[in-house]
């Protein structure tokens, strides 16, 4: 058993960020941090793009910031979280590049700006086509030499603990494994924050890491707190297709903004039929146009055009796209690149505030597994890296502020060990997972409710299986895993269905008042 201060579940962009803030703020802090695989396999090391800012206030303002992600968001967006959010940005920023980020600039050393979709102006800072990958690298190397700072590797976490014995739901800690064993271990914190990502593993195809599997949702779930717009699962519309595979590479929003084109199978431009902006229209306006075009064509995919782009700057630009582009066999100068659209990110998740707590006492949510009211049903792409400078900032200077009038709590919680490693046969796990992939797509989200609803019985039916195969929940890691995919895909179906049935009856209302 440990005890810390604060206890954070994420080695993402959140987390380290939130570890970083805490020990600047309040040195004598004891942190632990636990890395569900390798510490720096997170989709914070795949994000490509970079970080949404207004820089040059003579071209862009906040104002237009806000503006473009309160569009990009379809309405759902918290106007005050964008606000404030977007005008702390700049200090944000300062603050990496402060801790040793560096990003591209111009020959006049001013920060080069990229385009993305839905951006009315040129803002996403980034360093090549690696920024997530560069950022990472840099929060560790400050890290790593922070002795009130322990990194646990490999520590599946489980379940958060609450204190029963309190009328008030309130975190306590954490139930975690190490990798390859079953012996439950516990750690009790004051303060505990989830920044375990999101969960682009449920979805037949994904961008995300193979860690992405909804943890962080599924045990906020278990834990009593409130889940929102999960139904809200943004698809990237540009990934290399590869047949047979299922995590797909990205082809970063800013090839688009370089000049890139969406074609189909007879090499024309069809993204203008949807949408004036074209390819640098929003990412879900840019999906939903790839799956009309794929239904009428009945093809598996279409095509990124980058035949007529300067070579050589698409090189410079995008180095780790163009070496991923050769590897695969294709010359990006001669032959078209099949695309095909993604699960991408979670915009919904865990309902925080301002602050990134959430509604169980002591329990905090950052990143992508939270749902801060920014993104809105749509984010607006390079909006969640700055998301996470933002909240980790804002939850660490209230967790300073809170920390030393929060009494250590311990629980009644039975640890189990058990007597010989338990053996369950990983193809039947594997399989079940393969079956939530397999049903959990962008046509479901978009579906009627009848989809729904048939979607929702094939996964109690995949739970009952998987209650089948073991006969105690806390068996291994693999089990908790698909339990938390099972979970957190439950709840993207039903919350898809309740904002389906909402939506219907808003329309039947008003062509009743018409």
């Amino acid at each position: 058993m440990k005890t810390c201060d604060v206890l954070i579940s994420g080695t993402g962009i959140a987390g380290l960020c939130l570890a970083i803030h805490l020990i600047e703020q309040q040195p004598d802090l004891q942190i632990i941090v636990l890395s569900k695989n390798d510490a720096q396999l997170t989709n914070t090391s795949l994000a490509q793009g970079g970080i949404a800012t207004v820089c040059n206030r003579l071209t862009d303002s906040f104002e237009q910031h806000i503006q473009d992600t309160l569009a990009a968001g379809r309405g759902k967006c918290n106007t005050k979280v964008v606000e404030m959010v977007i005008k702390q940005a700049p200090q944000r920023l300062n603050a990496l590049i402060k801790w040793g980020a560096v990003f591209d600039t111009e020959k006049d050393g001013q920060l080069a700006l990229a385009l993305e979709g839905g951006h009315t102006q040129n803002r996403v800072v980034h360093y090549k086509d690696q920024t997530g990958w560069h950022i990472q690298d840099v929060l560790w190397n400050r890290i790593k030499n922070e002795a009130n700072i322990e990194v646990i590797p490999n520590a599946f976490c489980v379940d958060v603990i609450t204190n029963r014995d309190s009328d008030e739901n309130e975190a306590i800690g954490m139930l975690y494994m190490l990798e390859s064993q079953s012996e439950l271990k516990i750690i009790y914190a004051k303060t505990t924050v989830l920044a375990t990502g999101g969960c682009g593993q449920l979805f037949a195809f994904t961008s995300n890491s193979t860690i992405a599997t909804g943890d962080g949702v599924a045990m906020a779930f278990r834990a009593g707190a409130t889940i929102t717009d999960m139904q809200y699962i943004q698809y990237h519309p540009t990934a290399l297709y590869e047949k047979g595979k299922s995590n797909l590479f990205l082809i970063s929003e800013a090839v688009r903004g370089f000049g890139g084109y969406v074609v189909n199978s007879h090499g024309k431009r069809f993204l203008f039929n949807s949408d004036s902006r074209g390819e640098l229209a929003t990412r879900d306006i840019v999906t939903a146009a790839i799956f009309e075009e794929l239904k009428h064509s009945a093809e598996s995919f279409v095509y990124l055009d980058l035949r007529h782009l300067n070579q050589d700057e698409f090189e410079d630009h995008f180095p780790i796209i163009y070496e991923r582009i050769i590897s695969s066999g294709l010359r990006p100068e001669k032959d078209l690149v099949p695309i095909v659209p993604v699960a991408h990110y979670q915009c919904g998740g865990i309902t925080v505030n301002e602050y990134g707590q959430t509604s169980v006492k002591n329990l905090y949510a950052l990143g992508e597994c939270s749902c801060t009211g920014l993104l809105g049903a749509n984010r607006l792409a390079s909006n969640s890296l700055l998301e996470a400078l933002v909240y980790s900032f804002n939850a660490a200077q209230q967790i300073v502020t809170s920390i030393y009038g929060i009494e250590q709590k311990f629980s009644c919680t039975q640890l189990i060990e058990f007597e010989s490693p338990v053996i369950i046969d990983s193809a039947i796990l594997n399989e079940l997972k393969e079956q939530v992939r397999s049903i959990m797509t962008y046509q479901v989200l978009q579906g009627s409710q009848e989809d729904k609803m048939k979607v929702l019985t094939q996964l109690i039916k995949i739970h009952t299986d998987l209650m089948e195969c073991v006969d105690y929940y806390y068996r291994c890691q693999n089990c908790c895993e698909l339990e938390n995919m099972l979970q957190t895909a439950m709840i993207i179906v039903n919350q898809s269905s309740i904002a389906l049935h909402l939506e219907t009856n808003k329309k039947n209302e008003y062509a009743y008042s018409c």
